[in-house]
């Protein structure tokens, strides 16, 4: 039974995606992070590893059922529609990479990142969805993943799973050059890199068939078949993993299904909560988040660099620092400790952009991005 309803459930996943976003990029010091806020050190996952793919998950859901007005097909129209929206993404992202411009070494600009893996994914998933058959779709993305796990196995080194062993390595230095990759890892790695975005786009195709499952399933059976979906997908992510790790810095094949298939699992259950049994009431909280996401994203990527790059504080003994370190030494960790300090820098920033979601939502406001 087809049917044309918009899933609530589905707004407050993307809302709750972007919660987890601000909240996991802002704590008040990196050195104080309650384990499941922390990204697995290489091989793993752990909680805070789940929140990027699901947002890649979720953009695959409402890939779905936006691309209904161009009737599910590619045409000059959604070309054009499609194109400006991932170059308007991208842009933004290495915007954000390079500010403030006036202070900024170019020629060690990162160029890849967040928004950037997101452009790229919409944009490549969007002209696969619209030009392929559906029933092609998990043939493609199943093609996708074995190519990703033949190129890490054969063009690695010895250790071809490893930090400095793999090829994502090899690849993003020679198209990128190493001065423009991340090195929070300590060499010149990108965990957003060129080539391990190609397993990413596998996570936005499984949310554009999890999407048709919803929108041509009976509504009573949507959660049974997502939930079914979801464990199978867990699963095979799970044995997968045991000769190609589950990593997040790789994005690995089994990461691409170990993590859709959690959220798979996570949308059957507020399918089930908001949308079958109607428990709404606590859904505004995140609504507010899903209905601006990307906007708001940014907005908070922007805050935080100007905290930490441009705004200055004297910090009491004749030096300066930034008012990042200034706003939780001398607010948050006296008020709460070093360790809840530092999640109460996070959560106090969640609510600052819930306020300003808010405001715009109250006026109806609804920034494309």
């Amino acid at each position: 039974m087809k049917t044309a309803k918009r899933y609530l459930a589905l707004d407050v996943l993307r809302g709750l995606t972007i919660v987890a976003m601000i909240a996991v990029n802002n704590p008040g010091s990196w050195s104080y992070i309650y384990a499941p806020m922390r990204h697995s050190e290489w091989h793993g996952c752990t909680p805070t590893d789940l929140v990027f793919p699901f947002f890649l998950f979720v953009v695959g859901v409402s890939m779905f059922f936006s691309f209904s007005k161009y009737g599910n097909a590619l045409n000059h129209d959604s070309f054009i529609r499609l194109g400006k929206r991932t170059l308007l993404i991208f842009a933004i992202g290495l915007f954000l990479n390079s500010f403030p411009q006036w202070d900024k070494d170019f020629s060690r600009l990162r160029i890849m990142g967040v928004l950037q893996r997101i452009a790229i994914v919409y944009g490549i998933a969007s002209l696969i969805v619209l030009s392929a058959k559906r029933t092609w779709l998990p043939y493609i993305s199943a093609a996708l993943l074995l190519l990703y796990w033949g190129i890490l196995f054969y063009f690695g080194s010895d250790d071809p799973y490893s930090l400095k062993g793999n090829a994502t390595l090899a690849f993003d230095r020679m198209i990128l050059g190493e001065n423009h990759l991340y090195r929070g890892f300590g060499i010149p790695f990108d965990p957003e890199g060129l080539l391990s975005t190609l397993p990413a786009i596998v996570t936005a195709l499984l949310g554009y068939m999890a999407g048709a499952l919803i929108r041509e399933t009976d509504k009573q059976k949507i959660p049974q078949r997502l939930l079914l979906g979801g464990v199978a997908g867990i699963a095979a992510g799970l044995i997968w993993g045991l000769v190609f790790p589950i990593n997040k810095p790789l994005w690995t094949s089994s990461y691409v299904l170990y993590s859709a298939g959690w959220a798979a699992v996570v949308l059957a259950v507020l399918i089930w909560v908001i949308d079958i049994k109607s428990y709404k009431k606590w859904t505004s909280v995140f609504v507010v988040f899903g209905m601006n996401p990307l906007f708001i994203f940014a907005l908070s990527g922007l805050w935080a660099i100007t905290l930490s790059r441009i705004i200055r504080f004297d910090n009491g003994e004749g030096k300066m620092t930034n008012g990042y370190s200034w706003l939780y030494h001398h607010i948050f960790e006296p008020l709460a400790g070093p360790l809840n300090g530092s999640l109460l820098f996070a959560l106090t920033h969640v609510c600052f952009f819930w306020l300003i979601g808010w405001v715009l939502y109250r006026k109806k406001i609804f920034i494309k991005v």
